[in-house]
C-alpha cells in the first residue's frame, strides 16, 4: 500500500492533521493508523466518573468522522519506521509506503517506581478504553480513594469520584495546580474541593502498603492514609519510541520539531503530546500536553506538508488552560506571576472582579476574578488567570489572543467588545477592563 500522507495516531493531533491535510491538499491520499480499536475523547476521560453515564459516552467515532472526507483509517500498531525508504511496518505485517509521515503518538501516564506501586488497586489515567473500563468498575467497588498529584486530571477525576459518594483524598506535595496558577487561585480551588467533601493533604507519598491489595498510602512524614484504591496522576511522558528507533532527534521533552512541525527528517512531521514544546516568552522547552496545543500544531503541520506557508508556522507555545471543578471554573494563559519573577521579568499585576451578568440578579450570574500580568517596561501582557463561572472559558481565549499579539495594558483597557445583560458583564465593569486599568494606574505611579 502507498499513501501520500500517513498519520500515526488518531487522537486530537492526529485527527486534526488528517483533516487539515485533506483540506489543503485535496488531491492527496491520506491514511490514519490508530492502535486502539475504541478511541476516546481525551479531555472527557475524567468525566466518566460521576458526570457521564459511562465510558461509552466518551467514545470518539474516528471512522465516522474521517471516512466521509475520503481519509482512510487502519486499526493496527506501527512497529517500525524506515525514513530512508519512506516505509513503515505494522504488527500485523503490513508494509505501507508514504511520501509524508506525521507522528501523533501522544503520551502515557507516569507511574513511579516505589514500594507498593505494583499492588492491586493502583491505577493511572491512560487513554485506553479497555483499561478504563476495568478501572471504572473498581472505582464503583471502592470506598476510600486516594489520588496522588495536584494537577488538572487529579482534581477532575477526584470530583467525579466524589459525586459517586466515595471518600476522596488528594495528596499534593506543594499546592494544587501550581504550574498554571498563582497561590491565591490554588487556595480558592482547595476551598471549593473541601466544600464538596474532598480532603486535600499536603505531603509526599513514600510507599503504598498492603498484602495483595493496596490498603494505605504512607507519606514521607510518617502519616498513613487508608485507601482501597489509589490513583497516580503525576504527569505524562511523550510516546517517542518510534521516533527514537527511526533515528529522529529526540530530547527529554519529546520529538524535536521546527516552526513548521518538521522533525529532523524533512518529510516526517510530529504534533501533540509526543513533541517538545517551547515556551512563547523564553523559548525554553517545557512539558505542555493539551489537546488544544495538539490541534494548533496539527493545523500547522497539515498546512505545511507539501508547501511551506509562512503565515502558518508555530511561533512557540503559550499554554492556555481551563477546568471546572466543584462549581468553580479556572482558566489561565501565558506565564504566572511566580514564573515571570523566576525568569527575571519586572512586572505589574492588575486585578478586576465582579458579576458576569448585569444586573447581577440573573439566576446564572457568577462572580469573576481576573488577574493580568504585564511587563513593567512596555506594559505588554505576559499572563492571565481567571476564576468564576462558565463565562471564564471564553474570556481566557480573548486573553490568549492578547498574549499572542503582545497587547499592552493600554490596548486591553480600550478593547472594543460586545456586551449583553444575559451574556456578559456590564461594559462599565468588564473584568478585563478593570484589571488592565488597575495595571495602568500602577505603571504610571
Amino acid at each position: 500500500m502507498r499513501y501520500d500522507v500517513v498519520v500515526i495516531g488518531a487522537s486530537a493531533g492526529g485527527l486534526t492533521t488528517a483533516v487539515a491535510a485533506n483540506r489543503f491538499y485535496p488531491d492527496k491520499s491520506v491514511l490514519v493508523i490508530k492502535k486502539e480499536d475504541v478511541s476516546l475523547i481525551p479531555c472527557g476521560i475524567p468525566y466518566i466518573f460521576g458526570t457521564l453515564g459511562s465510558i461509552d459516552d466518551d467514545i470518539l467515532p474516528v471512522e465516522k468522522f474521517l471516512e466521509p472526507l475520503g481519509v482512510g483509517v487502519l486499526t493496527d500498531e506501527v512497529s517500525r519506521i524506515s525514513p530512508n525508504s519512506k516505509t513503515l511496518k505494522t504488527k500485523s505485517g503490513k508494509e505501507i509506503a508514504w511520501d509524508k509521515l506525521v507522528l501523533a503518538t501522544g503520551s502515557k501516564p507516569v507511574k513511579p517506581e516505589f514500594p507498593g506501586a505494583e499492588l492491586e488497586g493502583v491505577y493511572t489515567v491512560p487513554k485506553d478504553y479497555h483499561y478504563l473500563k476495568e478501572f471504572h468498575k473498581k472505582v464503583g467497588e471502592a470506598k476510600k480513594v486516594v489520588i496522588i498529584g495536584g494537577g488538572f486530571i487529579s482534581l477532575e477525576v477526584g470530583e467525579g469520584i466524589r459525586k459517586l459518594g466515595r471518600d476522596v483524598t488528594i495528596v499534593v506535595r506543594s499546592r494544587l495546580l501550581r504550574n498554571s496558577f498563582d497561590p491565591e487561585f490554588s487556595e480558592r480551588i482547595e476551598e471549593k474541593l473541601k466544600e464538596v467533601g474532598i480532603k486535600v493533604v499536603h505531603g509526599e507519598a513514600e510507599r503504598l502498603l498492603g498484602d495483595r491489595n493496596v490498603e494505605k498510602v504512607k507519606l514521607v512524614d510518617g502519616r498513613e492514609l487508608p485507601a482501597d484504591l489509589v490513583i497516580f496522576s503525576i504527569g505524562y511522558r511523550p510516546n517517542v519510541e518510534l521516533a527514537v528507533k527511526a533515528g529522529l532527534k529526540v530530547t527529554r521533552y519529546g520529538i524535536w520539531t521546527d516552526e513548521y512541525m518538521r522533525t529532523s527528517h524533512p518529510d516526517i512531521f510530529a504534533v501533540g503530546d509526543c513533541v517538545e514544546h517551547r515556551d512563547f516568552f523564553t523559548g525554553r522547552p517545557h512539558p505542555l500536553m493539551l489537546a488544544s496545543t495538539a490541534t494548533f500544531e496539527a493545523r500547522i503541520a497539515g498546512a505545511n506538508l507539501f508547501k511551506l506557508q509562512i503565515v502558518r508556522e508555530n511561533r512557540r507555545t503559550i499554554g492556555v488552560y481551563s477546568t471546572r471543578v466543584a462549581g468553580l471554573t479556572l482558566a489561565a494563559a501565558g506565564l504566572t506571576e511566580e514564573a515571570t519573577r523566576r525568569e527575571g521579568f519586572e512586572v505589574i499585576v492588575g486585578y478586576g472582579g465582579g458579576p458576569d451578568r448585569h444586573p447581577a440578579k440573573f439566576p446564572d450570574t457568577s462572580t469573576v476574578t481576573v488577574k493580568l500580568i504585564f511587563s513593567r517596561d512596555r506594559g505588554a501582557i505576559l499572563g492571565a488567570q481567571v476564576a468564576g463561572g462558565k463565562s471564564v472559558g471564553e474570556m481566557v481565549n480573548i486573553l490568549a489572543l492578547a498574549i499572542q499579539k503582545r497587547l499592552t495594558a493600554s490596548e486591553l483597557y480600550t478593547l472594543q467588545i460586545a456586551t449583553h445583560p444575559l451574556l456578559t458583564a456590564s461594559p462599565v465593569g468588564y473584568q478585563i477592563y478593570q484589571a488592565a486599568g488597575d495595571a495602568l494606574a500602577k505603571l504610571r505611579a
